[in-house]
């Protein structure tokens, strides 16, 4: 028997590997703040809890308040959500706009100067989850229930996005959190 029998579930993950738990997706601004989140067990494919996370932001549930509120701008995403069909639904009933890389073989690659952007834009991205995944320990949380679960998310993503604040106050760059940290 596993961590929460029926909800956290065996994934796979390319940066990690196999693991035991949840799949979360995050929206974050280009600062670094995070404005949302969703989860789903860890087998969960990215495009369905994209399509719930999106449907959330549009059109809220008072009792999932976590995914916060519809972006401004588009969705910078990474290859796992590529497929216009996808993009199109996303964009005509969420007015979610989603700008996801073409996969290498494709008939029509981006420019360099704009695959680049998106690198940058994703670094974001990814300093972002591994700030609550290492510096605040999101992969050590092995809470007995799923309430249990959210609110320890909801802290390390608070305390995650005060850091952000404090280096603001401090003219600091958002996401260097070594000395702010020290375990």
């Amino acid at each position: 028997m596993g961590w929460l029998p029926g909800l956290a579930e065996i994934g796979w993950s390319t940066r990690l590997g196999w693991y035991e738990g949840f799949h979360l997706l995050l929206a974050v601004n280009p600062p670094g703040v995070i404005t949302g989140c969703g989860f789903g067990a860890a087998s969960s494919k990215e495009q369905p809890l994209a399509e719930t996370f999106f449907a959330l932001r549009r059109s809220p549930h008072p009792g999932l308040a976590s995914v916060g509120a519809p972006a401004a701008g588009p969705y910078v995403v990474d290859k796992g959500f590529e497929g216009h069909v996808n993009q199109e639904t996303w964009g005509r009933a969420y007015g979610a706009h989603v700008s996801c890389p073409p996969k290498r073989n494709s008939r029509s690659p981006w420019p360099k100067q704009l695959r680049r952007w998106l690198a940058g834009v994703r670094q974001i991205v990814e300093t972002v989850y591994e700030k609550l995944w290492h510096t605040f320990r999101l992969d050590r949380e092995r809470p007995h229930d799923l309430g249990g679960f959210q609110v320890r998310l909801a802290a390390k993503m608070a305390l995650h996005n005060f850091c952000i604040w404090l280096n603001g106050q401090l003219g600091r760059p958002p996401l260097a959190f070594t000395d702010l940290v020290a375990w």
